[in-house]
């Protein structure tokens, strides 16, 4: 499966953050406190390929707030959510918005963000051209076929002005695409060989993962999307938890300290500079959970 869309894979980023202070913490449904060997309270986060933007939280959370962050590898995506619902982890590191509502709305959980963290912007490349203007009509740019990054992609293409829709969604795909008023056409690809099709199209949508894989300078993106922009929020990433431990107030302190300067100075290394903080408070949070898992379920996804 590829990164949950411009969640770095190293970063989740990038893909590609967590919380602590209240005693009470839920595991396999009981409350009870988990402390280590020194009696300091324990939060374990589960996180995909584990970095050091991690560790540089490891040492805060123990350092402001005497709480051992214990970080739990997990090598798919596919594993941290079911970990966390089933208690084996106290809150995940690792996805965005629009990932865990494709999650919650296939599983019927119904899991939350207590903190966000940041978002990756995703760019459009090209070999051909140097600006977007110069895009003609019939052009066809390559962007990921996966779901999310998809959905992501077009929105991209939108505001760079590229592609009109005939339906207004949060979660566009192909067919909503006015491809009479639009400049280009789009081809889906494997999110991995977004890189390669640079070769044989006029452009393609490419996030961090692959194009620092390729040694493409991100500073030759032709365009990107605004993470201030409403159509970004469901790219934001942030710390999930169990609706239930949305309010703890330790898990709220871990996650708080993804905005310190040593952290944010880790995950600007790993994303070669390109992740932008972004901090949602939990209306926010819970208003795009919401308009993304209703546009899954409109889509029947």
């Amino acid at each position: 499966m590829t990164t949950p869309s411009n969640i770095s894979r190293r970063s989740f980023a990038g893909l590609s953050l967590a919380a602590v202070g209240a005693l009470a913490l839920t595991a396999c449904n009981s409350q009870a406190e988990k402390k280590g060997d020194d009696g300091a309270q324990t939060v374990r986060i589960g996180v995909v390929s584990e970095n050091e933007t991690h560790r540089a939280l490891v040492k805060l959370a123990k350092e402001k707030h005497g709480v051992d962050v214990e970080i739990r590898n997990f090598t798919e995506y596919t594993q941290p959510n079911p970990a966390l619902d089933n208690g084996d982890i106290d809150m995940n590191w690792f996805q965005h918005i629009a990932y865990l509502a494709d999650y919650n709305q296939a599983s019927g959980k119904d899991l939350t963000l207590i903190g966000t963290t940041e978002i990756i912007p995703l760019p459009l490349y090209s070999k051909k051209y140097k600006d977007v203007s110069e895009f003609k009509k019939g052009d066809t740019v390559a962007i990921p076929n996966d779901t999310v990054n998809q959905a992501r992609a077009i929105n991209v293409l939108v505001a760079a002005g590229l592609l009109k829709l005939s339906n207004e969604t949060i979660r566009p795909e192909p067919k909503d695409i006015d491809e009479a008023a639009s400049t280009v056409k789009v081809q889906t690809v494997a999110a991995q060989q977004t890189v390669n099709a640079l070769e044989s199209v006029q452009g393609s949508v490419i996030n961090n993962t692959f194009s620092a894989d390729a040694g493409i300078d991100t500073n030759t993106a032709l365009f990107k999307d605004d993470p201030k922009a409403d159509s970004a929020k469901p790219f934001v990433n942030g710390f999930a938890v169990r609706r239930e431990d949305r309010d703890n107030e330790t898990y709220k302190k871990i996650a708080a300290l993804y905005h310190e300067q040593a952290v944010l100075d880790e995950s600007a290394k790993l994303s070669s500079g390109t992740s932008v903080p972004v901090q949602l408070d939990a209306a926010q949070i819970d208003e795009t959970l919401k308009q993304y898992q209703d546009a899954i379920a409109k889509q029947g996804a």
